[in-house]
């Protein structure tokens, strides 16, 4: 059952993290090593087309997005136990190193050092 007051359970966290790919073919590795997991619950067609597009990706985001999961990502924030990841749209792709609007990031992040005393 769906209502609005269901709504006000459920928020939707949006984090933009970029990362240095320091060996793309480990990163690879580790990934196709998940494809092939039978728990992945993937059939032979789509663990093929899975296998092809990660190992055709050089960038290594093919690859990245098979080990990002939600519950590690909520891991980021402390302190809390009582939610559960539910659902999870993932999206990696091949980034310059710097965030897009890194002044308003940074001023954002200081200001949260400031009030954690971190």
């Amino acid at each position: 059952m769906s209502d609005g007051t269901d709504t006000g359970r459920y928020l939707r966290l949006t984090v933009d993290l970029v990362v240095e790919v320091l060996d793309v073919d480990a990163l690879q590795a580790a990934a196709l090593a998940e494809i092939r997991d039978p728990q992945a619950e993937l059939d032979d067609a789509e663990r093929q087309e899975q296998i092809e597009l990660v190992n055709s990706d050089e960038t290594g985001a093919a690859a990245l997005q098979w080990l990002i999961e939600p519950d590690h990502v909520l891991g980021l924030v402390e302190h809390v136990t009582e939610v559960e990841p539910r659902e999870a749209m993932l999206g990696v792709e091949p980034s310059d190193g710097m965030l897009e609007d890194e002044d308003d990031h940074d001023h954002d992040h200081d200001h949260d050092h400031e009030e954690h005393g971190h």
